[in-house]
């Protein structure tokens, strides 16, 4: 996997106000993070990248290491993370879905 690049502030900022309306496209179980879960995250961050995910941990540090896990397992960087759902960005470098540049204005 590629190590994700950190994203500025303004960026950052940007993809929150475009994760608002989203719903959670992957949800992970009971099982944790598993090779299915992988696999269908990084599908829908090739094709949206940017995506809602429901962590199952009860535990806020718990939570903080699954979320961790699943970002360094499909290469992508941690937007924001409210309660039990985390919003993560992947940039698709062949296709882009998502005009950065609007983000700097």
């Amino acid at each position: 996997m590629k190590k994700p690049r950190t994203l500025d502030k303004a960026t950052v900022k940007y993809l929150r106000s475009l994760a608002h309306a989203l719903k959670p496209v992957v949800r992970l179980g009971n099982n944790g993070l598993t090779a299915a879960v992988t696999k269908e995250l990084d599908g829908a961050l090739d094709h949206h990248e940017l995506v809602k995910v429901k962590l199952s941990e009860s535990e806020k540090e718990a939570r903080d290491a699954q979320l961790d896990a699943l970002c360094k397992s499909v290469g992508a960087v941690s937007v924001q993370q409210i309660g039990h759902t985390a919003t993560l960005f992947r940039r698709n470098n062949k296709k882009p879905v998502i005009e950065l540049s609007l983000a700097k204005r």
